[in-house]
């Protein structure tokens, strides 16, 4: 997406969703009187009416349509003080940014595969990544099904050795219960974290899990608004938060890593959405004190991605820094984007059998 200014000056946004990408586009298009002809530089003032003066809770679709404007709004701003993003929101406090790999393990869903591919990532120089050992769990899982997925777990521990972190991707798939009995089955093999191990809509439920397992519960992603992360915070139980600046907007964001700061936690942003996503989380990141890890799926994706931005925001052995040019330090291919239309089975279906192997459309699987 790009938002122009009256003067010609331009910044870009992405306003992508699993599932609802055209629905995004239409919320942005349907709340464009409340952000058109207003300054740029007025991003807090924007995200308030997007949010207050629609008087109705959109939710994820309503936050990614903010976080679009926002992010072209600071990217405006960044080009009219010709500063790169992450000087305008703190300045630089990392040398570079820790990555973790996901996406990696692309693949039939075997300790086997697992194995194989998680030593290809630490070949390129990753001390990080994460995965989901579960297939199509919900809410319980029989027992065969439950020694496959710790057979995976000690199929990567094995791959990686015993230095570099795995985390545990648990898509918001189980009962309390159940995710107790995988985190203290998992624990022999030193996971950094196990990662939404339980729907989010109820945060007792995350809050019981994470007092309860041996293993540090991470979680956040799912979250749109303030609110709900210091309702998450209150409880002092999770101290690892992944918040997602795609549904909540820079600045946002920016002061939920200072509300999770003061409560002795650390952040390490979900960035699963587009590479230009990606490249916001490493403004903030580099920005934020408290930062842990950077999410890194493009390099995993289709090979195409990487010719979506100009220039490419690329990993090297394991790290990434954030573009040196004003604003986002990037601007869309749109001729490689045209190359690559919508389609709306282009999602993850995390519930159906096979979905690890990413190996076609959802409606046509």
């Amino acid at each position: 997406m790009k938002l122009h200014t009256k003067e010609g000056v331009y910044g870009i946004g992405e306003g992508t969703l699993n599932g609802f990408a055209k629905t995004v586009e239409a919320a942005v298009h349907e709340l464009k009187h409340l952000f058109i002809g207003r300054s740029a530089f007025d991003v807090e003032t924007i995200s308030l009416k997007m949010i207050r003066d629609v008087y109705s809770d959109g939710g994820q679709i309503q936050g990614s349509a903010l976080a679009a404007i926002e992010t072209a709004c600071w990217d405006i701003i960044g080009k009219a003080s010709g500063q790169p993003l992450y000087k305008l929101l703190g300045g630089q406090c990392h040398d570079k940014l820790r990555c973790y790999a996901n996406g990696w393990y692309r693949g039939p869903r075997t300790p086997e595969s697992f194995y194989e591919k998680a030593r290809i990532v630490v070949e390129k120089g990753y001390t990080a990544l994460k995965f989901d050992p579960f297939g199509s769990a919900w809410r319980t899982v029989d027992r065969k099904d439950f020694r496959l997925a710790l057979d995976i777990i000690a199929a990567v521990r094995d791959a990686v050795g015993p230095d570099t972190d795995i985390l545990i991707e648990g898509h918001n798939r189980f009962s309390v219960h159940t995710a107790l009995q995988f985190a203290e089955a998992m624990l022999p093999y030193n996971p950094t974290w196990f990662e939404a191990p339980v729907p989010p809509h109820n945060v007792s439920s995350m809050v019981e899990v994470a007092r309860r397992s041996p293993v540090p519960v991470a979680c956040g992603e799912d979250y749109y608004c303030r609110e709900q992360f210091a309702e998450l915070m209150k409880h002092e139980a999770v101290h690892i938060v992944q918040l997602e600046p795609q549904f909540l907007g820079i600045s946002a964001s920016k002061q939920i890593c200072g509300m999770v700061h003061a409560h002795n936690g650390v952040i390490a942003p979900h960035s699963a959405q587009g590479p230009l996503c990606s490249v916001v989380c490493a403004h903030l990141n580099m920005a934020t004190p408290n930062f842990y890890l950077h999410e890194i799926f493009d390099e995993f994706n289709e090979p195409w991605e990487e010719d979506v931005l100009e220039p490419a925001c690329r990993v090297e052995r394991g790290y990434i820094k954030p573009p040196e040019g004003p604003g986002l330090g990037v601007d869309l291919n749109l001729e490689e984007i045209a190359k690559h239309p919508y389609h709306p089975g282009h999602y993850l279906p995390l519930f159906k059998q096979g979905w690890e192997k990413r190996s076609g459309l959802e409606n046509e699987a």
